[in-house]
């Protein structure tokens, strides 16, 4: 009888717990169907007067551009980053685990200091860069820097799963006549994929929500960025709508929890095997 008390006060807890963390999310939504008085005058989450057109009006945008704009040229960014970071990144990441080259332990220890250096330090050195070789007002600054592996967690990560892998498969295939290349791509890739999973939805969530790297390098309205339009839509001359602002924030959100749902299980699995292994 103690044990089922127990479990039933541990369920009550956690429910509760779980309606508290959740419930910003649900009043965003209802907020979406409010009117923009009732928005600031209530923290229930049904509507006392439900607003239908939100999402329509608000999809329009507030200037000449409507968010359709806004999530194309979101996708134009975060998906050439994310795929030239795995790429990049397995390719290195493989490197370390697999081979024994001259400054190997010194190179790995400079890739695994650059996380401990501020992003605040970087930024105007890198500004600099970029405007030199002209990549401001563009989405170079994003995707060139991927290709070249330059997110050492991803790095790190990949070696760490790597190095869980036997090399006896790597010996099994080098008798079968594979090179390193075919090894690379037909056994450690796919034995990774919970890895590049992981790294992948990391990646496409922190460039999707990305907002001060997009406001540095972004100056032209017609190249925002999700992140940079919304904030837009706070700062027209005329009261701001509200209603509409939550409805595209509600889609804004759309895409990454679907990724991380279709996703889950690989996710989850990554997360739980990196570093745990070898």
């Amino acid at each position: 009888m103690k044990k089922v008390l127990n479990k039933i006060v541990v369920y009550m807890f956690l429910t509760i717990l779980g309606i508290v963390m959740i419930y910003p999310l649900l009043w965003l939504i209802s907020s979406s169907f409010r009117t923009n008085q009732e928005i600031f005058t209530s923290m229930g989450l049904i509507p006392k007067q439900i607003i239908t057109d939100s999402y329509v009006k608000g999809w329009r945008g507030s200037g000449q551009y409507s968010y359709g704009v806004f999530f194309l040229n979101t996708f134009k960014l975060v998906i050439p980053t994310v795929l030239f970071t795995l790429i990049s990144s397995v390719l290195v990441a493989y490197g370390f685990a697999r081979f024994k080259f001259p400054l190997k332990k010194f190179l790995f220890a400079m890739m695994i200091s650059t996380l401990m250096l501020p992003n605040a330090v970087i930024i105007i050195p890198r500004y600099i860069l970029y405007r030199n070789l002209g990549w401001l007002d563009s989405y170079l600054p994003f995707t060139i820097p991927a290709l070249f592996a330059t997110y050492s967690f991803f790095i790190f990560m990949l070696v760490q799963f790597i190095r869980g892998i036997p090399r006896e498969l790597d010996e099994s295939a080098r008798i079968d006549g594979c090179n390193s290349f075919d090894i690379l791509v037909r056994i450690i890739i796919p034995l990774s994929k919970p890895a590049l999973f992981s790294a992948g939805i990391f990646q496409f969530i922190w460039r999707w929500n990305d907002f001060l790297n997009v406001l540095i390098y972004i100056t032209s309205v017609r190249k925002y960025t999700l992140s940079l339009a919304l904030r837009m839509s706070m700062d027209i001359t005329d009261s701001v709508a509200w209603n509409q602002l939550m409805a595209m924030s509600v889609l804004t959100m759309v895409p990454p929890i679907l990724i991380f749902f279709f996703a889950q299980k690989y996710f989850v699995e990554g997360i739980a095997t990196t570093g745990l292994k070898g």
